[in-house]
Formats: structure tokens, C-alpha cells, sequence
């Protein structure tokens, strides 16, 4: 091995450990990266494989994840709450399955539903997952059809400002093109950022931005493919 090679693997076994040792939070849009679960991906994730991926490869200290959630008139507050508890929803749906009597089959069926994702929540919880949920609301559109939206990428977006001065890397599990001003700032101020998505819901400036520190989601099948 030559002189120049040497300094080179040196140089890059320093940075190496430089990155390795730099506080890291990773930031998970879920209604972008996750939205459609399976059938979307053609894979079903395994949420603590990924947790244990994204703190043995990148040292991520906390992971915080944005996704919305339906409450069923549960009296969320937006003034006084950050985040929907999980336990109290989860008590609210089971208090409105055990009183079904003037529910409908379909509205039943409904709840019950979405009582399995509040579960999924809480188990995201035990993980080690950070959750930010907002309620989902419907929006009427023009053609008479409703869209269901919880508005999570403002929030994601105020707590990376939020906790700027608590990390020095970021790993954002989202391609939304949304984001790019806040990005932009954080690297603009010193903070590395990495993006980790899916090719296909990734937007262009997002990649561009990106450039060689973009992954490919996709990618990680074999890691965190949940074996059934």
C-alpha cells in the first residue's frame, strides 16, 4: 500500500468515526414513506428491525414518528395537547364497541379497525418510537369524494426546528418535497442530513438535494422484512 492510500484509509476510517459518533435523531413521516403498508410496498415492515437498523447503522438516539390517527369524537384538544394518547383512544374505541347497540354493522366495523391501528401504535411505543399523532380529518373535495389528512408534515417540520440545537445528524424517512426549506437551513447551519425513502414517492428536489446521501428504502427489504 502506497503513502497516499494510506493516509486515504486513515482518513476515511476518521470520518467514519466521526459519523458514527455524532448524536443522531431520525425524523419518520409515516404518511409518506409508509402510506398503502403492503400493499403499497409489497412487503410488510418490521418496526423494531427497523428501530434496531437505524440505531446500530446511523447511532439514532430517538426517533420520532409522524402519523395521523382516527378518534372517533374522542375530545382531543389542538391548544393544550401535542400528540393523541394512544392509551386514552384505545380506551375511548373499546368504551364505544362495548356500547354498540346504535352503531351500524359497517361503523362497527370501522372502529374496530382502527382500534388494530392504535394498537400497532402502541406497540411502536414499546419499541422506542417517539409518536407525534394527529387526529385525521376529512375534507370534502370537488368531485363530492372525501380525503382523509392529518397534516402531520407541519409538525414533523416544527420539531425539527424544535430539537435543532439536540442533534447533530438527521435521518428524515421521507421523500416529501415539503420539507426542502427546513432541510435546506439545517444543513445551511452545520447539521448533516441524510434521506432515507422510497424512490418512487421521493420528490425530485428532494433527491437532488439529497444527492449521494439518499437511500433507497427499498433497499433495506431484506433487514426489516417482518417474517410471518
Amino acid at each position: 500500500m502506497s503513502l497516499f492510500e494510506a493516509h486515504f484509509v486513515l482518513d476515511k476510517n476518521k470520518f467514519y468515526d466521526i459519523m458514527a459518533h455524532m448524536k443522531t435523531y431520525a425524523f419518520i413521516d409515516a404518511s409518506n414513506l409508509f402510506y398503502g403498508g403492503k400493499k403499497s410496498l409489497g412487503w410488510k415492515i418490521d418496526y423494531q428491525k427497523l428501530l434496531i437498523y437505524l440505531k446500530e447503522k446511523y447511532g439514532v438516539e430517538k426517533a420520532l414518528y409522524f402519523g395521523g390517527i382516527e378518534i372517533h369524537n374522542y375530545p382531543y384538544n389542538y391548544l393544550t395537547q401535542e400528540s393523541v394518547s394512544v392509551n386514552e383512544i384505545e380506551k375511548h374505541l373499546v368504551g364505544l364497541l362495548k356500547n354498540s347497540e346504535d352503531l351500524s354493522e359497517g361503523k362497527i366495523i370501522l372502529i374496530d379497525k382502527h382500534l388494530a391501528r392504535v394498537r400497532f401504535y402502541k406497540k411502536l411505543s414499546e419499541f422506542g418510537y417517539e409518536l407525534y399523532l394527529k387526529p385525521v380529518k376529512l375534507y370534502e373535495q370537488d368531485d363530492e369524494s372525501t380525503k382523509r389528512k392529518a397534516n402531520c408534515d407541519v409538525d414533523m417540520a416544527f420539531y425539527l426546528m424544535k430539537e435543532k440545537d439536540n442533534f447533530e445528524r438527521i435521518i428524515i424517512l421521507s421523500g416529501d418535497g415539503d420539507f426542502l426549506p427546513v432541510l435546506k437551513y439545517l444543513r445551511g447551519i452545520g447539521k448533516e442530513v441524510d434521506i432515507m425513502s422510497r424512490r418512487t414517492r421521493t420528490a425530485r428536489e428532494i433527491k437532488k438535494f439529497a444527492g449521494t446521501e439518499f437511500k433507497d428504502f427499498e433497499y433495506l427489504k431484506n433487514k426489516i422484512l417482518f417474517e410471518e
